[in-house]
């Protein structure tokens, strides 16, 4: 039987059409206000607010703040002329209260719900059960929810079937550190929370499942910043008896059907293909915002002509010379190159040369180095520069030159303006990947994606004759899903043969007992007839949070971690009883501070 307390309608649902109805509604006290005998309240819930109005007589009875829960029954009455409230879809109507239960008190809260006050970080964190009940918080979460169930619509369209996979499973290398969990039953050893299903959705190719995806968990023990999360969500997906073009052209229709059905957006499809070492020449980075330009500019070939050492050095080490230049309307100031240079050198260039240019020479510190007309048109066209642009070097091992630039651009577009203010989806895949990439601190190769990705040349290099090639040559087929300069996600064509996997860990340092003890279950999977197949990961916290307008996941994230990995509210991580160490067979040593 129905409670007396229960709704009958939620606090957002009221119309006109509901004048003279009797209502009972739940929710939160959202504002109170007292007009001379007469009270009024506004009551909040998910879904609205509602204006109450209480009688002197019933008001005299009650005693509530802000944050209470209260039961209010009454009768729906219309509000006119200057009375309407035309900000709020329930403006036009008010509850006159006949008689109000409280459900549940509430001291005063840390945080204000209106948002007419900005609040801490760390007491809306402290306190998110609170912080939820903001409406921006709540209309985050149901986009979200929205954009997560499109997605699944749409690949359910395309035949796609939803597996789960394990949570618990076999700790990996060759990428960020695992979460450990420590086995009970198995003293001394650990499962590892997944940092991706990466080799479960590939055994369930093997396993003939043709067409994978799932809203997958995942964990990575690993230093966070604005787009990242020691636990995450991604959708994810596989493929078999499929290439490149394939995967893309699935989630081109998931996402078309997504942004339809969450957003009301048509896409453009198919999206642009990039490879990488085309993204890396002309923006700098592996995602590049195409909604600007300001591409970066190989000038190789003229400083090899000129007489400026610092730029000769650098392609006599096997360096770089690449500029950037900035059209003449937005007038960088001698401080804007100073504040740049010292971006540079942050980045750990030695510095940052510029020129203005000007076929009589122009002007700055390589003015000297253009004093001829044909140098300094010379120069221009290698740029592709006007007269009076700020032309910007840097001179340094291609891999610097390039990211420095890369950063560069990125933050003169927004300095500048130059980023669109209206919405645009400026969607590009980078595709080809290198397959390995030397790491400095160890000295060694490790595998640019992961280990399962597909190499451009399955020969790899004459590696699986018994050659030595250079690792640093070899591309791969992976691929990264790009979006107004934010890597969504990424993918590869994988591995399917077992003697390439093998290699492929070979390359790595990883040798024939490792393989069998981390990975020999894979690998004897691959043996039993794996078919070709290929799959992609999207960040869904991270495309939630962008087209939403938003430069930080947490807000897409009920119950999300500072940059130190502590969740405020529970108090997390935390010690815990010996008694429980002991039962995991567990001692703990911590370092002396």
């Amino acid at each position: 039987m129905r409670k007396s307390w229960q709704r009958t309608h939620t606090c957002g649902e009221l119309r006109r059409s509901h004048v003279g109805a009797n209502v009972t509604l739940n929710g939160w006290v959202h504002a109170r206000r007292d007009h001379g005998g007469i009270y009024f309240l506004d009551l909040r819930d998910r879904y609205g607010l509602t204006q109450v109005v209480i009688g002197e007589q019933l008001a005299a009875t009650l005693k509530f703040g802000p944050e209470f829960v209260l039961s209010v029954r009454g009768k729906v009455n219309a509000r006119e002329g200057a009375q309407v409230n035309s900000e709020r879809p329930t403006g036009e109507v008010e509850v006159i209260a006949e008689s109000i239960d409280v459900l549940s008190a509430s001291p005063v809260p840390p945080i204000d719900i209106s948002g007419a006050t900005e609040t801490a970080l760390e007491t809306r964190l402290k306190y998110r059960y609170i912080d939820l009940r903001r409406a921006q918080m709540q209309r985050n979460l149901e986009h979200r929810s929205r954009f997560i169930n499109a997605m699944r619509r749409a690949f359910e369209r395309q035949q796609f079937i939803e597996v789960e996979t394990p949570i618990l499973t076999k700790a990996t290398p060759e990428g960020a550190r695992d979460y450990l969990v420590p086995s009970r039953v198995h003293p001394g050893e650990f499962y590892a929370l997944p940092q991706s299903p990466q080799i479960f959705k590939q055994i369930l190719m093997v396993a003939g499942l043709d067409r994978y995806f799932q809203v997958a968990r995942c964990f990575r023990d690993e230093d966070l910043r604005a787009d990242r999360q020691p636990e995450f969500t991604q959708l994810d997906m596989e493929m078999s008896f499929v290439e490149e073009e394939d995967v893309f052209a699935a989630w081109e229709q998931v996402l078309v059907e997504t942004f339809r059905d969450a957003l009301g957006v048509e896409l453009s499809v198919p999206f642009p293909r990039m490879r990488w070492e085309e993204a890396m020449e002309r923006y700098g980075v592996d995602k590049p915002d195409l909604r600007f330009g300001l591409e970066l500019k190989a000038v190789d070939t003229w400083a090899r002509s000129c007489d400026f050492q610092v730029f000769r050095g650098a392609l006599e080490s096997g360096g770089r010379v690449m500029g950037l230049v900035v059209p003449a309307q937005h007038g960088l100031s001698r401080k804007d190159i100073t504040d740049l240079e010292t971006v540079a050198k942050g980045l750990g260039a030695k510095g940052l040369a510029w020129w203005k240019a000007g076929e009589a020479g122009g002007a700055g510190p390589l003015a000297k180095f253009c004093a001829t007309p044909e140098a300094a048109r010379s120069l221009m066209q290698a740029l592709g520069a006007a007269e009076g642009d700020t032309c910007l070097f840097m001179a340094d091992r291609k891999s610097l030159a390039r990211k420095v630039l890369g950063e560069l651009r990125n933050q003169l577009g927004r300095k500048l303006g130059l980023i669109p203010k209206e919405q645009r989806w400026a969607f590009t895949w980078v595709t080809h990947f290198p397959l390995f990439e030397w790491d400095e601190d160890a000295q060694r190769y490790f595998s640019a994606h992961h280990p399962f990705t597909a190499p451009e040349d399955w020969s790899l290099g004459g590696a699986m004759a018994g050659g030595s090639p250079d690792l640093g040559a070899l591309s791969s087929r992976a691929y990264d899903l790009v979006l107004n300069g934010w890597e969504l996600g990424s993918g590869s064509v994988r591995i399917h043969r077992a003697d390439v996997q093998q290699k492929i860990f070979s390359l790595l340092g990883i040798g024939p007992e490792d393989q069998k003890r981390k990975f020999g279950f894979f690998v004897d999977a691959l043996a039993f007839g794996a078919p070709p197949h290929a799959g992609f990961a999207l960040g869904l916290d991270r495309t939630s949070a962008l087209t939403l307008g938003l430069d930080n996941i947490r807000d897409v994230i009920a119950f999300p971690k500072t940059a130190s990995a502590t969740d405020l509210m529970c108090d997390a991580p935390s010690t815990v009883d010996p008694s429980q160490l002991a039962e995991v067979h567990v001692t703990t040593v911590v370092p002396k501070a």
